[in-house]
């Protein structure tokens, strides 16, 4: 596999792999179900531009081609579980829920603390909960999926409370030395806290997407049982994150318009009805391509990838919570939340808050 270094850049000269058509899938319907609460956290050691240029970034490129400004990195004695936990916590305080009242922890993170137990538990453990709990792998749509997932659980009166969590330190998973995807990613969390709500509550409309066939475009090779973590496989630095970034760009870009074209159809919406919009943060230019070709303004679409950059799995929860708390949702409005990246993996729906 070619470095990630010569591949991240999205108009770059070299060929395009192959590139997975996002393939039309069914679009369902889920109401019933309300938010809670929300809350979220970032560490507090802030990596502006300015300080990656002092060790040869290029910090002209990181906000031309990306849009980000700044990205939160944990430190060294913190894990995706002690993240998780402060996401978490913050969201309970918001909500004013007691950690006694979750039925269901679900977390969603491609960085867990360790293979085995989930992180979920660690984070069960620490907020005083004996609530079950499990992991959800499904990278930056990991959000999404663990939403519809905890959704089943309301919908069914099985549970009440469910906590969804959405946690990565990806600051973990890229190589220092690759200047072109290094600076991209960044660590944090964001929760919300589901539980039954009015007819007129939930997914008015929303879909789950997957296409293996472009796993290669963005993965971690090594450190699974397909490629265990050997002296070797270090030295070839396939403990990092690769990514082949044109293809990257260009079925995300894609994938993002079909799969909101398809859920805003079946819900009966144009982008004139959406009242906010929370896409994964993952590239400006990805977010500003996508809200043009599907006719959203700029008021509609809200943006912290310049503050935090791409923090998978934490992207579309850390968005909502801040949005939450600058007063951008309000009850009765349609929010279109889309979240997609490696598997190859997508998700989006509309939300009537």
């Amino acid at each position: 596999m070619s470095n990630s270094s010569n591949q991240s850049n999205p108009e770059s000269g070299s060929p395009d792999r192959i590139v997975v058509a996002s393939q039309s899938r069914q679009v369902n319907e889920m109401m019933g179900v309300q938010i809670l609460a929300s809350g979220c956290y970032a560490p507090e050691n802030v990596i502006h531009n300015e300080s990656l240029a002092a060790l040869g970034y290029d910090a002209d490129w990181i906000i031309q081609r990306t849009g980000i400004k700044s990205r939160c990195r944990a430190s060294e004695e913190q894990a995706c579980s002690d993240v998780a936990y402060e996401a978490a916590r913050r969201c309970l305080d918001q909500g004013g829920i007691d950690a006694s009242e979750i039925d269901l922890i679900l977390l969603a993170t491609i960085t867990p603390d360790q293979p085995t137990p989930s992180t979920a538990c660690h984070v069960q453990r620490m907020l005083g909960s004996n609530a079950p709990a499990m992991d959800l792998g499904a990278a930056c749509s990991g959000f999404m999926y663990a939403l519809v997932t905890g959704m089943q659980f309301i919908k069914t009166g099985t549970y009440k409370r469910v906590l969804i969590i959405g946690a990565d330190l990806m600051s973990r998973t890229v190589n220092p030395a690759d200047k072109k995807t290094f600076p991209l990613f960044g660590d944090g969390a964001g929760a919300v806290v589901i539980g039954p709500g009015s007819d007129q509550q939930g997914f008015v409309s929303y879909t789950l997407g997957a296409d293996g066939h472009g796993a290669e475009l963005l993965e971690l090779p090594a450190g699974g049982t397909r490629c265990p973590a050997t002296p070797e496989t270090l030295q070839q630095n396939l403990q990092y994150l690769q990514m082949d970034g044109r293809s990257v760009f260009k079925w995300a870009i894609r994938t993002l318009s079909d799969s909101v074209n398809q859920v805003l159809k079946a819900a009966n919406l144009s982008a004139t009805d959406i009242d906010l919009t929370l896409f994964h943060q993952a590239n400006i230019r990805i977010i500003d391509a996508a809200a043009s070709d599907l006719g959203l303004n700029s008021g509609q679409v809200f943006v912290n990838l310049d503050k935090y950059g791409n923090t998978s799995a934490a992207s579309i929860p850390l968005a909502l919570a801040e949005a939450q708390q600058e007063g951008r949702i309000q009850p009765g409005q349609n929010i279109l939340i889309s979240g997609f990246g490696a598997g190859l993996a997508w998700g989006a729906g509309v939300w009537r808050w």
